[in-house]
């Protein structure tokens, strides 16, 4: 059937050329016998007008030729009643320009005034059908097709467009994560560089005075006390410039989060989900404490949709506000007809409580889940 469709300019242009072949053996006096040079005559011009449809661009006015050859023979031997045939001839030439207007393919129309044994009006009806379809094929079909042809390459690009711009977002992705971990790397390799700078000799220093106590113990018990003490001071303060050194040195809590976060996505893309994070606003207002919740519930909603949802895509998205920070994880999976709270959604909605926030679950279309968590600790 779709073959049928695509094809049905051929079917109907044959219709004509037999039609009209035909017509002019039934028009021809009835005491004149047909003689075989007007079937073959006839034969070789159906033939070649039939090639015009199969040829290439550029051997159709070849076949235009031929066909006008066999017709002007028909002509000039008196088979007048064959002169609807040249009407396809004119119109199949006209159809070789396609930048023509379409008001030049009623010119042709003209030609029904051409004396000749079919009458005027048989002549009028033949060659107006003809410019009918003629006209519909070269204008409203073509036009049409030419329209769905460019809807087809503007669909491409912009599916490549599309395909470009999630390449480049997961390539963004990774590099993000990437400069998360070296700078995670480089403050761990600081904070070791300056545990040994700072902590170093205070420890061999003690060391060294221990085994010096342990040998004056018993000759000088005042002497070995009072370097105990010593030792004991001096690791006091040892311990002292470690807690300010962790406290200085250690990672930030919303780069550790990100970086779990991104690490989470690349999780689920290597799964087969197609899984996205996406932030806006100055994400560094946002306290550690609410991090944690941030991370803790991300990992539970986003475990729950690989494990129950059949989802082919995840979304997680972290917006945050003037006084609060909004966070979505939703997917596109099978949903569910009603919420139960297991033990799950309870630790969301716990956790969520603890820290002044609220938390609200949506199944209308795949499975949201969204919270709403204060920039500030109460």
């Amino acid at each position: 059937m779709e073959r049928l469709k695509s094809h049905y300019f051929v079917l109907v242009r044959l219709f004509l050329m037999v039609t009209f072949g035909a017509y002019g053996f039934v028009e021809r006096p009835e005491d004149t016998p047909v003689s075989a040079w007007v079937l073959f005559l006839t034969a070789m011009y159906l033939a070649s007008m039939a090639l015009f449809e199969i040829v290439p661009k550029k051997c159709k006015f070849i076949c235009l030729i031929f066909s006008v050859g066999f017709f002007s023979v028909l002509m000039a031997i008196g088979e007048t009643e064959f002169m609807l045939l040249g009407f396809i001839i004119v119109y199949d030439f006209l159809s070789l320009f396609e930048t023509l207007e379409a008001r030049i393919y009623l010119i042709p129309v003209i030609g029904f005034l051409i004396p000749g044994p079919i009458s005027m009006v048989t002549r009028l009806i033949a060659v107006s059908l003809t410019a009918i379809v003629y006209l519909q094929h070269n204008y409203v079909i073509r036009s049409y097709r030419k329209q769905m042809l460019e809807d087809t390459i503007n669909e491409q690009n912009l599916k490549r467009d599309m395909q470009q711009k999630e390449y480049e977002a997961k390539m963004e992705q990774r590099r993000s994560m990437m400069m998360a971990e070296n700078q995670i790397l480089e403050q761990r390799a600081s904070l070791s560089q300056t545990l040994h700078d700072k902590l170093g000799h205070n420890i061999n220093g003690s060391v060294y005075q221990l085994e010096a106590a342990k040998v004056l113990m018993e000759k000088n018990p005042e002497k070995s006390e009072a370097m105990i003490q010593a030792v004991i001071d001096q690791l006091r303060g040892g311990m002292d410039e470690i807690r300010g050194i962790l406290r200085k040195e250690r990672p930030e809590k919303r780069q550790l989060t990100m970086l779990q976060l991104y690490k989470l996505c690349e999780d689920c893309n290597s799964k087969g989900v197609q899984t996205e994070l996406v932030t806006e606003g100055e994400t560094s207002q946002i306290p550690d404490k609410i991090w944690e919740v941030i991370l803790d519930n991300a990992f539970e909603a986003v475990s729950n949709s690989m494990k129950y949802s059949k989802c082919s895509r995840i979304d997680i998205r972290l917006v945050v506000m003037a006084q609060r920070v909004r966070v979505s994880i939703s997917d596109d999976g099978i949903g569910c007809s009603e919420i139960k709270d297991g033990m799950g959604i309870s630790g969301m909605r716990q956790r969520v409580r603890e820290c002044s926030g609220t938390i609200s679950f949506e199944s209308a279309a795949g499975f949201t889940v969204t919270m709403l968590l204060p920039l500030k600790e109460d």
